[in-house]
C-alpha cells in the first residue's frame, strides 16, 4: 500500500508557503477539506473539431464525479485534437502525426506543473488516444484511459450504412462516373450521424481495443457507443478506479510490460486493425521503457489469425460487434487458446485472466467473429517486410482479401497531391505500383496517411489491380494491396528515393520481402545522383519535428536519445 495518497499534491498544496496555490485553487471552487484529497487530473480531449470528440466534456465531467465520489479531487483539463478525416489529403494532415507529441507532451505539463496524484485521460480520435497514452507512460502515476466510443453507423436512402470511409470511396466512384453528384451528396450528408469515433476497425477502435488488452483501460472501454449510459457509467468507474490505484499503489509501468504489448499486438491481428497500431504501440512502449520491435508484429502475426469480419475489408461496423457483447468474448476465445498471457495486471488490480474468467461467449448465429478453427485468415493481417526498397522495414496490410503477392511496375510520385491528380484524372492502370515518397516522419513532414489515394483506387474497382506503396502511412480506413512506413524514408536517402517510373516492384506477403527488381550496381549509379531535397519547412512546429523525429520503425517517437 501506498504511504500517501498525495505524493505530488502535498508538494504543491501543503504548508504556509504554498497558500498562494490554494488560494487560486479556492477561486475555482475548491473547499478547505479538498486540500487534503489525492489530486486528480481529468484529461478531456473535448472540442467541437471532430464529431470524435464533441461529446468528451460529457464524459470528463462524468470521470470527475467518479474521483471526487471515491475521495479524490478531480480538476478537467483540456488538450488539442486534430481531425483526420477532415484534413485527410492537405496540408493539415501533416500536423496528424505531430499532434500525437503535442497531446502527450502537454499532458505531461498540466500533470507535473499542477502536481495531480494521478490521471484519467479521456480520448476518442486517432492520436489523442496513443498520445494520452504516452504521456501515462512517461508520467508512471496512477492513471485509467478511457475511449470515448464509437459512432453509430450513417444510412443511406437504399437501406446501406455508412461511414467516413463511405465518403472517401463515393470519390473514387464519383470520379469515374458510377456515381453522380446527387449520389455523392447524399453519401456525403448521411455518414457521420453524430458523437463518435469512427465506425469501423479504423484506428481509433483498434487503438482502444489494443489498450484495453493492455490493461489500461477497464473492461470494456473500448466496445461501448459514444452515446450510450454504459459510456456514462465506464467514466465515473475510471475516475473511481484512480483512486483505488493509489491505494494500491498499482502505476501504469507496473502494467504496460512486455506481455501487456504482446497481448495488445494478439488482439490487434485477431481484430484485422488498423496499421497505425505498429507506430503507436512502438511509441507507448518506448515511453514505458519497454523493448519492442517491428519485428515483434511478424512473430505474433505468424501464429494469430484473423478473426473479426469488420470495416475497412470486412462486412460489419464497431456498433455492431458493440451489440454482441465487445472484445471481451474474443479476448476470453484468445486466452484459452493460450494466445494471451493471463497473468498480466489491469487497472482492475487483477489479472487479465481473472477480469475475463465469467466472460459469456458470443451469441450463437453471430456472423462477425469467426471461430479460432474458422478464421478469416491464418496468420495476421499486419506483416512487416524487408528487402533491397525497405532495409530496415516496411508494414504491408494484407487480409488476404488482395492476394499475397503483386508484381507490377513503378507509377512514382514525390506528394500526395500529385499522386491523388494522377488517380482521379484515371491515368492509373492495372498492373501498377502506385508510389508516393517523401512523405515520411522527417520528409513530409508529418508522415501523412494515404487514406485519400487508396479510397480512390477502390472507389474506381481497381483494388486488386493496384498496389500503392509509400513512405507515409495509412488510415485504419485503407484497404486493398499497400505498404507504408517504408524505411529509410526517401527524405533520408531511403531506396524508395531511387525509384524511377517503369521499375519493377515485387510485394510478396509470403517472404515478407519488398523488392525493387533492378540489379545492384543500377541501384548504387542511381545513389551517387540523387541529392536530398530542400526542406518543405525551416520554421514553426513542422520544422521542430522534422529535427527531432526518428524512424518509422521506431515509432516515429520525437524523445529518444536526444542530444543534451
Amino acid at each position: 500500500m501506498n504511504q500517501s495518497p498525495r505524493p505530488y499534491s502535498s508538494v504543491v498544496l501543503d504548508g504556509p508557503e504554498r497558500a498562494p496555490a490554494r488560494a487560486m485553487l479556492y477561486a475555482t471552487g475548491f473547499k478547505p477539506d479538498d486540500f487534503q484529497k489525492p489530486l486528480i487530473g481529468v484529461a478531456s480531449m473535448w472540442s467541437m473539431v471532430t464529431p470524435c470528440n464533441m461529446h468528451i466534456d460529457q464524459l470528463a465531467r462524468a470521470a470527475e464525479a467518479g474521483a471526487n465520489a471515491a475521495g479524490g479531487k478531480a480538476i478537467i483539463f483540456n488538450t488539442i485534437t486534430v481531425s483526420d478525416g477532415i484534413s485527410m489529403g492537405t496540408v493539415g494532415m501533416k500536423y496528424s502525426l505531430v499532434s500525437r507529441e503535442v497531446i502527450a507532451d502537454s499532458i505531461e505539463t498540466v500533470t507535473v506543473a499542477e502536481g495531480f496524484d494521478g490521471l484519467v485521460a479521456i480520448g476518442g480520435c486517432d492520436k489523442n488516444m496513443p498520445g494520452a497514452m504516452i504521456a501515462i507512460a512517461r508520467l508512471n502515476r496512477p492513471a485509467v484511459f478511457v475511449y470515448g466510443g464509437t459512432i453509430l453507423p450513417g444510412c443511406l436512402s437504399d437501406g446501406r450504412k455508412a461511414d467516413i470511409v463511405s465518403v472517401f470511396e463515393a470519390v473514387g466512384a464519383h470520379a469515374t462516373g458510377k456515381l453522380d453528384d446527387a449520389g455523392l451528396r447524399e453519401v456525403e450528408s448521411c455518414a457521420i450521424p453524430g458523437p463518435g469515433s469512427c465506425g469501423g476497425m479504423y484506428t481509433a477502435n483498434t487503438m482502444a481495443s489494443a489498450i484495453e488488452a493492455m490493461g489500461l483501460s477497464l473492461p470494456n472501454s473500448s466496445a461501448q457507443n459514444a452515446i450510450s449510459p454504459e459510456k456514462q457509467e465506464d467514466c465515473r468507474r475510471a475516475g473511481a478506479a484512480v483512486i483505488e490505484l493509489l491505494k494500491m499503489d498499482l502505476r501504469p509501468r507496473d502494467i504496460l510490460t512486455r506481455k501487456a504489448f504482446e497481448n495488445a499486438i494478439t488482439l490487434v491481428m485477431a481484430l484485422g486493425g488498423s496499421t497505425n497500431a505498429v507506430l503507436h504501440l512502438l511509441a507507448i512502449a518506448d515511453a514505458a521503457g519497454v523493448k519492442l520491435s517491428i519485428d515483434d508484429f511478424n512473430r505474433i502475426g505468424k501464429r494469430v489469425p484473423v478473426l473479426a469480419d469488420l470495416k475497412p475489408s470486412g462486412r460489419f461496423l464497431m456498433s455492431e460487434l458493440v451489440a454482441i457483447g465487445g472484445i471481451r468474448p474474443l479476448m476470453k476465445m484468445l486466452l484459452d487458446a493460450g494466445l494471451l498471457h493471463g497473468d498480466c495486471r489491469t487497472v482492475t488490480g487483477k489479472t487479465l485472466a481473472e477480469d475475463l474468467v465469467n466472460t459469456p461467449p458470443y451469441p450463437e448465429g453471430q456472423e462477425i467473429i469467426r471461430p479460432l478453427k474458422n478464421p478469416i485468415k491464418p496468420t495476421g493481417h499486419i506483416v512487416i517486410l524487408r528487402g533491397n526498397l525497405a532495409p530496415e522495414g516496411a508494414v504491408a496490410k494484407i487480409s488476404g482479401k488482395e492476394g499475397e503477392r503483386f508484381t507490377g511496375r513503378a507509377r512514382v510520385f514525390d506528394s500526395e497531391e500529385s499522386a491523388m491528380k494522377a488517380i482521379l484524372a484515371r491515368k492509373i492502370r492495372k498492373g501498377d505500383v502506385v508510389v508516393i515518397r517523401y512523405e515520411g516522419p522527417r520528409g513530409g513532414p508529418g508522415m501523412r496517411e494515404m487514406l485519400g489515394p487508396t479510397s480512390a483506387i477502390m472507389g474506381q474497382g481497381l483494388g486488386k489491380d493496384v498496389a500503392l506503396i509509400t513512405d507515409g502511412r495509412f488510415s485504419g480506413g485503407t484497404h486493398g494491396f499497400v505498404v507504408g512506413h517504408i524505411t529509410p524514408e526517401a527524405y533520408d536517402g531511403g531506396p524508395l528515393a531511387l525509384v524511377k517510373n517503369g521499375d519493377t516492384i515485387t510485394i510478396d506477403a509470403v517472404r515478407r520481402t519488398l523488392t525493387l527488381e533492378i540489379p545492384a550496381k543500377e541501384l548504387a549509379v542511381r545513389r551517387k545522383k540523387w541529392r536530398r531535397p530542400k526542406p518543405r519547412y525551416t520554421r514553426g512546429l513542422l520544422a521542430k519535428y522534422a529535427l527531432t523525429v526518428k524512424s518509422a520503425s521506431l515509432g516515429a517517437v520525437t524523445d529518444k536519445d536526444l542530444p543534451l
